[in-house]
């Protein structure tokens, strides 16, 4: 009977020692066992917890193939979940990759770039080369899409223009800064120069930077910009004394303003910096001027080409007819 009851309470103690002490009771006795004899996976990535197979985490020679065959150390905790140090935030895509071959990428630049990190530390070839291509094409549509800056001050505009490698052009374009009011064409004007900036915007992007400034003192007015320094300004706007009142006219100087804009070229990507840039944009002839007067300093010096279109006019612009004659 004693030993009955010793054999009895020798299984209890057994039975309690078993459910006492867990099926993994010691992580670091479990790495590097492998995952060959399993036909599934349970992954933790930080948290984030995917169930999946031996066979889709070996399809590439990855650093989850390495996980499956025991070549690369991992920890397994009491429930069985491999335990991988990682954000899991962008890991289901690359499952999905794994499953599928192919799978849609974050239109997002920076999201796509933490997938690009996440592929590169699991060594997923595919799914590297395929965020590569995706930020490729995003850099291509970025690199076709002219952009305007918008000048919000005077110190944004010193800034910009000091450190752009590029010739700048920029169009100062303000009509309620005006106290008289517009002759009949003016806003016709006004408008073809804006569009003029539109087209030269998309003719010369990438080799010039264009800037509009909305906020300044002038109507409308380009100026023209090479190595840090205003080479040449074009004012579009005069004061027309009418037989009533003065008003205020805005011209349409297109040929000017396309020429101010071909010369600035040649400081394109520093070229404008020796005496022969200089000496080219100095050798033009008396002739090509296309009206107005040039301000600066002459001789030496760099100057600055002011033209300013019929500054001061006199000059009734109302059809035949309407016209107020003065009699002596």
């Amino acid at each position: 009977m004693s030993a009955e009851a010793s054999v009895g309470s020798h299984a209890a103690d057994s039975a309690q020692s078993a459910v006492s002490q867990p099926a993994f009771h010691n992580t670091d006795e479990f790495r590097n066992r492998g995952l060959l004899g399993s036909k599934y996976v349970k992954l933790n990535v930080g948290g984030s917890l995917h169930y999946t197979t031996v066979q889709t985490l070996s399809k590439e020679d990855s650093v989850l193939r390495s996980i499956c065959n025991g070549a690369t150390e991992v920890s397994i905790d009491s429930e069985g979940w491999v335990i991988l140090d990682r954000c899991g935030q962008h890991f289901g895509l690359v499952l999905n990759f794994l499953r599928d071959g192919s799978v849609p990428l974050p239109e997002d630049h920076k999201e796509l770039d933490e997938v690009l990190k996440e592929a590169q530390y699991y060594q997923v070839q595919g799914l590297v080369q395929h965020c590569l291509s995706a930020l490729q094409k995003q850099t291509d549509v970025f690199e076709t899409v002219c952009r305007i800056p918008m000048i919000t001050s005077a110190k944004e505009e010193q800034k910009m223009i000091a450190t752009c490698r590029k010739p700048v052009v920029k169009l100062q374009n303000n009509r309620g800064n005006n106290k008289y009011s517009y002759t009949s064409n003016s806003d016709d004007n006004l408008l073809k120069n804006i569009e003029l900036f539109d087209k030269l915007v998309l003719r010369f992007n990438g080799r010039v930077l264009f800037v509009k400034d909305v906020l300044g003192d002038e109507i409308c007015c380009w100026s023209f910009y090479g190595e840090g320094r205003k080479i040449a300004e074009v004012c579009c706007t005069s004061i027309v004394y009418a037989t009533e009142k003065k008003q205020t006219k805005v011209e349409f100087p297109e040929a000017r303003i396309f020429e101010e804009t071909l010369n600035i070229l040649i400081y394109e990507n520093g070229r404008g910096s020796g005496p022969g840039g200089l000496h080219l944009l100095d050798s033009r002839s008396p002739g090509s001027s296309l009206g107005g007067d040039e301000e600066g300093a002459t001789g030496g010096e760099r100057r600055v080409r002011r033209i300013h279109v019929r500054r001061h006019i006199m000059h009734d612009e109302r059809g035949p007819g309407q016209q107020t004659v003065y009699k002596d």
